[in-house]
């Protein structure tokens, strides 16, 4: 009697394991043919589902969708990557063929034999001025790829921020004078930055000038020590601004004149803020009502 019930024990654990397995089997065809659906239409969103109560499958499916997950993100920031550089490559076409084609347009009229001593002095002033915006764009691209570049080391060290402010507005003084500009630059003395003073002078060369481009009566620079981090905040007033813009100043395929009827290209802030997080700082933009606010925290000296 015994063996007769270990027998038909044994037998319904059997049957319940052959079940079982039949259960994995068809769970795991499932999956397969799910897998399969996803490679041929990898554009959706889908993901492996299962009804399986196998902790072991059910580990594997949440591996696998981690994966897919994963490579689809992948996928968006290629795709997005790709409308960027298609983006950067119309704009830099555009930035390059206007010059190009006034300096040919102003070089054919310098043939003219009945063009006056003071015409032919104006075009050539064109001609270079042209050639001057040509040789910035290349310096610019040029600097930035240096910037991104993994062969280009910071040398830090103790920089005096508030000297090298004060040596730098002095390069831009006829500008100011030029576009009539009221200028503040607050000289409390502050503490040094532990930084690259090679890229803390480029870092305020871009925003005077792009105060220089935009502003419209005035400027201001002001230093303020803020626990470990001595803050840069440059202010300028600005006209028709939308606020809902103003996260997109510092991406690299942005200029606010979107006419793109400016000599200069959107790339100063960009290269400022890449510049500032290699100094492993913060820099933050603000607009309220016509006031345009930049501020940097770089490290202080230790």
């Amino acid at each position: 009697m015994n063996s007769w019930l270990i027998i038909v024990i044994l037998s319904i654990l059997l049957i319940v394991c052959i079940g079982m397995l039949l259960l994995l089997h068809w769970d795991i065809r499932r999956i397969t043919a799910q897998l399969k659906d996803i490679n041929e239409n990898f554009g959706t969103n889908e993901l492996i589902r299962t009804n399986t109560h196998s902790r072991g499958l059910i580990r594997f499916i949440t591996n696998i969708n981690q994966l897919i997950h994963l490579f689809k993100k992948d996928q968006q920031n290629n795709q997005k990557r790709e409308e960027e550089l298609k983006q950067e490559i119309t704009n830099l076409s555009h930035d390059l063929r206007t010059p190009l084609t006034s300096i040919k347009g102003f070089s054919e009229l310098l043939t003219d034999p009945s063009l006056s001593d003071a015409e032919k002095k104006e075009f050539l002033s064109i001609i270079q001025k042209k050639i001057g915006n040509l040789t910035m764009m290349v310096d610019l691209f040029y600097e930035l790829s240096q910037i991104n570049s993994s062969d280009q080391q910071l040398s830090m060290e103790r920089v005096s921020l508030d000297q090298l402010i004060v040596e730098t507005m002095l390069m831009f003084y006829h500008d100011f004078e030029e576009k009539e500009l009221k200028i503040e630059i607050d000289e409390t003395p502050v503490s040094p930055v532990l930084a690259d003073k090679k890229a803390v002078g480029r870092i305020i060369s871009n925003i005077v000038q792009n105060a220089l481009r935009y502003a419209e009566t005035y400027f201001t620079i002001k230093l303020k020590e803020d626990g470990e981090f001595i803050l840069l905040q440059a202010e300028n007033d600005i006209t028709d601004f939308p606020e809902t813009e103003l996260q997109r100043i510092f991406d690299r395929t942005y200029r606010m004149d979107s006419s793109r009827t400016g000599d200069q290209l959107g790339l100063g802030l960009h290269i400022v803020r890449q510049l500032v997080h290699k100094l492993e700082g913060k820099i933050d933009a603000n607009v309220t009502g016509d006031k345009f606010q930049l501020v940097v925290s770089l490290k202080k000296w230790a």
